[in-house]
């Protein structure tokens, strides 16, 4: 059946696997994409949800870098709330919540409209390794399928097992199997592999829930969306979520459980995330929180299958049912499905590079849960990142690689090869030194020309970006070239209580205070009348008063990312001795040997390396 060799195969269909497939394909080479199952093509394997704190920032990257995720989640959207809006831009957080069913529909679709693409339903039993150099994949039937480069997107399939209380079973999610042989022959192949746990709650039926009971959370009131092109639109209509809380009570009744539960009974051994812990290990951390909150999230617009968010459990489901009957609203809850958790196979992603591929055998690339990460977001952004790699390096083109200053994806990447990861890794804004760089409102103008001159992004996307830059940028100069009367402006800043201006000034300077907001600058008649000239949408103006409010605060970044960037310029030769380097310290050699740092700069952010380090390592390149 498969005479052919193709440019790039892609293991596993899943965020990472769909991505990759998507980039690999839209720039050129013939891909391959195999998965157990083509009915659950991008599955949304735990809350029906796209985005959140830095999430949303790089669901707004991978769509600026021309991928799919943002397109899928604005069409199938049904709730949509800008996070930390109450905070700088910086913080700001796009989030959706989806249509579950809808979701995994349309991303199959899509894929099965993009060109140079194949589909293939088996399950991979293995890969085909040459001379340490990837040469192909083998199936469960025993066929193989040549490629110049695979794409590993195994997510929690490999040797996956599920445990709900003290009954324990294989299988990548419920209701599928597990995968068995990738890591046996990577393991022979001489990589290092691990295990790590995550899990998810149980589903209920919203029809025995009591809403009345619960706290309503509403979409924004103006929606936004994720994709910055015009295919998609805001939502007109939305769908609520609801929040309640845990009890005492619910407490005590989980605690029954707790000499069941695998977590405590030494069943599972591997680590979960930290950032997103079970039910149980919530109450046994935080042993002097009385309640913690629960959010109660529909599934799509017309089922009646519900997400209980913040109950994610692997208790018996005995246990979980009697709980969770014990929160308000859910005195009559009928189950769906019970939670659980899975352990699964993954590989420390310090044997990458930065491109994703592997050190060890070239050709192969690692996406998603492999590497140790958790979250959708997280998976997609790795998973674009390795197909358009794999595709480049068919092409014979140098790999693409995102600095921690242009994108949160660049620090995801960085931070998961240079210090590698012992949990399951999640990004938070904090993790971004130069997060008012990096924000969701601008991903196109830092983005979308790298990925177009690379072949991805479509000149429509590019010629977007340029229209909204100039549109923004010439916005700004209006207010640094408009003066504002005492007349026009005292009014306004009276009323926000701002010091009042006693003479005539520079819109840019009174806009630029704390205290006035967009609502306020939009009520001038200077500023009205320039809007509606230029016929401005609301994205352009948002673009403007962000840099207008913040100028200086991204510019003092700018220049501290420049200083840091000097760095990356000084490199380190692949087959560097650093045991010749006696000055170092005996982590520092260690660590340095391990890893193998392209730049002086990666090599200042893995941990145990001490800024003396750093300067005898330049010392040592003649710096």
């Amino acid at each position: 059946m498969f005479n052919e060799v193709y440019d790039v195969i892609v293991v596993g269909a899943g965020h990472a696997g769909s991505e990759a497939a998507a980039a690999a394909a839209n720039m050129g080479s013939k891909t391959l994409l195999v998965t157990m199952s083509l009915q659950n093509i991008a599955q949304m394997s735990c809350n029906p949800a796209m985005g959140g704190i830095a999430k949303g920032q790089i669901v707004r990257e991978i769509d600026a870098l021309g991928g799919y995720s943002g397109i899928v989640s604005d069409k199938t959207a049904i709730q949509f709330r800008m996070l930390n809006k109450s905070k700088g831009p910086a913080m700001w957080s796009p989030r959706v919540q989806s249509d579950r069913m809808r979701f995994a529909e349309e991303w199959r679709l899509m894929l099965e409209r993009t060109p140079n693409l194949d589909f293939y339903q088996e399950m991979v039993s293995g890969v085909i390794i040459e001379d340490g150099k990837i040469v192909g994949i083998r199936t469960s039937l025993g066929i193989e399928i040549k490629a110049k480069a695979v794409v590993l997107t195994n997510g929690t399939f490999l040797n996956g097992l599920i445990h709900i209380g003290e009954k324990q079973f294989g299988g990548g999610r419920a209701g599928e199997s597990a995968a068995y042989g990738i890591t046996e022959d990577l393991v022979r192949a001489g990589f290092e592999s691990g295990r790590m746990k995550t899990g998810t709650p149980p589903r209920v039926d919203g029809r025995s829930l009591d809403y009345s009971k619960m706290i309503e959370q509403l979409g924004d009131e103006n929606p936004d969306k994720f994709s910055y092109l015009d295919i998609t639109q805001p939502l007109k209509e939305q769908r609520s979520c609801y929040m309640t809380y845990t009890s005492q009570l619910v407490h005590d009744i989980l605690k029954e459980g707790f000499d069941r539960s695998p977590m405590f009974n030494g069943r599972i051994k591997s680590l979960g995330p930290r950032y997103c812990p079970s039910i149980e290990d919530k109450i046994n951390r935080f042993a002097d929180k009385d309640r913690h909150q629960l959010f109660v999230e529909p599934e799509g617009w017309n089922t009646i299958e519900v997400y209980v968010n913040g109950f994610s459990t692997s208790l018996p489901e005995d246990v979980q049912f009697k709980a969770l009957r014990s929160v308000e609203g859910f005195e009559k809850v009928k189950f769906l499905r019970p939670g659980y958790a899975i352990e699964y196979d993954y590989f420390p992603p310090t044997q990458l590079k930065h491109s994703l591929e592997t050190k060890l055998v070239d050709g192969l690339y690692f996406a998603g849960q492999i590497n140790g990460t958790t979250g959708y977001e997280e998976a997609a952004s790795q998973g674009l990142m390795a197909g358009i790699n794999a595709s480049l390096k068919v092409q014979g083109k140098a790999p693409f690689i995102l600095k921690r200053n242009e994108a949160y994806i660049g620090v995801l990447i960085d931070d998961l090869i240079t210090k590698g990861t012992e949990e399951p890794y999640r990004m938070f804004t904090s993790r971004a030194e130069y997060r008012t760089l990096l924000r969701q409102d601008n991903a196109d103008f830092r983005l979308t020309p790298l990925s177009y001159e690379i072949g991805l992004a479509t000149e429509d996307r590019l010629r977007r970006m340029e229209k909204k830059r100039d549109e923004s940028d010439a916005f700004v100069n209006f207010f640094k070239e408009t003066s504002v009367t005492m007349a026009e402006a005292n009014p306004i800043l009276e009323a926000k209580e701002s010091s009042l201006i006693t003479q005539s000034d520079k819109m840019f300077k009174v806009f630029s205070r704390p205290q006035i907001d967009l609502d306020d600058i939009l009520k001038f008649e200077k500023v009205q009348e320039y809007v509606k000239t230029h016929n401005l949408n609301r994205e352009v103006i948002e673009q403007a008063e962000i840099q207008v409010k913040y100028s200086g605060y991204i510019e003092k970044e700018k220049n501290n990312a420049d200083k840091l960037n000097r760095l990356e310029d000084v490199k380190i030769p692949a087959d560097y001795d650093y045991s010749k380097i006696k000055s170092l310290s005996y982590e520092a050699r260690e660590k340095l040997k391990n890893i193998r740092p392209v730049t002086i700069s990666q090599a200042s952010r893995i941990s145990g390396v001490s800024p003396s380090d750093v300067s005898v390592l330049l010392i040592h390149m003649g710096r």
